[in-house]
């Protein structure tokens, strides 16, 4: 039974409608709005084996660098002509900044989900407290376990590729959004993997229609035939890149890549495809864990 004040909108068995003004079918129309999380309480903590080598390494935080750089994201949406939303910093939340895991966006409206690190779980509530502010639906709250939205992956309109490393996403958690999808008459197909990759974003970033950014490093093989089943060009990003975050990238549509100075190979082959690349130097906040994947969650995209 869905709910009639908007907290609830997933219609039981399917055949939920899709949204006029919010929302996305890929990850690779025109981005037209994004939410950002504050950067205001940013702090390095072992959360996942990217921030983890930068402690055993000895790196540090330094948060008025970070703001400047977290600025600079900023900038290339807003040169790419992407509205920029943010949520209210919280002066306990400090990975409050990684804004796509809280939840993530369908075209039937958001889904909160639930975050595996304690000291995380707050930033559902503020997310929360965010749609309702702005009037975005939401379509379900994720309840069978801990499910987090690097995770949720279209590959393209009605496909899915859910994520499961069992620690930040769990097996259960997992198969409740898949059944949601399914319903819906999408195609989803779970991607199982060592916790050590955290998201399957991590590994996996969809660039344009058919073309996608892939570490077949550590990319199951089923997964990548899959894709190449489907016929997706994939540029390969090395095992390196990839664990400083060099896969990680956001499509603004049109053929326009949010990307970072430090992931070079991968800038020059999508320039050498035809992409506008945004490149801004990103090191003192991917050092903390995450991409500038991990720091958005588009709220809408022109459909495809």
């Amino acid at each position: 039974m869905a709910s009639a004040n908007g907290m609830r909108i997933r219609q039981h068995g399917g055949g939920t409608p899709v949204l006029n003004d919010w929302g996305v079918n890929s990850e690779y129309g025109t981005l037209r709005d994004v939410l950002l999380g504050p950067v205001d309480n940013l702090t390095l903590r072992e959360t996942s084996a990217v921030s983890r080598a930068s402690i055993r390494t000895g790196q540090s935080l330094d948060r008025d660098v970070a703001k400047r750089q977290y600025a600079e994201v900023i900038s290339a949406y807003e040169d790419a002509g992407v509205t920029v939303h943010a949520m209210e910093p919280d002066e306990t939340l400090t990975m409050h900044m990684y804004a796509r895991d809280s939840s993530f966006m369908t075209p039937y409206g958001a889904v909160i989900t639930q975050l595996a690190h304690w000291w995380r779980r707050g930033e559902n509530f503020r997310v929360l407290e965010f749609y309702m502010n702005a009037g975005i639906p939401i379509y379900d709250i994720v309840t069978a376990g801990t499910f987090e939205g690097g995770d949720f992956n279209v590959i393209e309109p009605g496909c899915l590729l859910l994520g499961c490393g069992g620690e930040r996403t769990q097996i259960e958690a997992a198969e409740q959004v898949k059944g949601w999808f399914e319903a819906e008459d999408w195609e989803v197909r779970l991607a199982l993997f060592d916790p050590f990759y955290v998201h399957i974003d991590l590994m996996v970033c969809m660039l344009a229609e058919k073309i996608a950014a892939v570490c077949l490093d550590c990319t199951e093989p089923g997964i990548v035939q899959w894709l190449k089943d489907k016929n997706i060009e994939i540029i390969p990003v090395s095992f390196q890149d990839t664990m400083t975050l060099g896969c990680n990238v956001v499509s603004m549509g049109d053929h326009r890549i949010l990307s970072t100075a430090a992931s070079k190979d991968l800038n020059d082959k999508l320039r050498a495809n035809g992409f506008t690349v945004y490149d801004p130097e990103v090191d003192m906040l991917t050092r903390c864990g995450g991409g500038v994947h991990c720091m958005a969650m588009p709220l809408r995209r022109d459909p495809v």
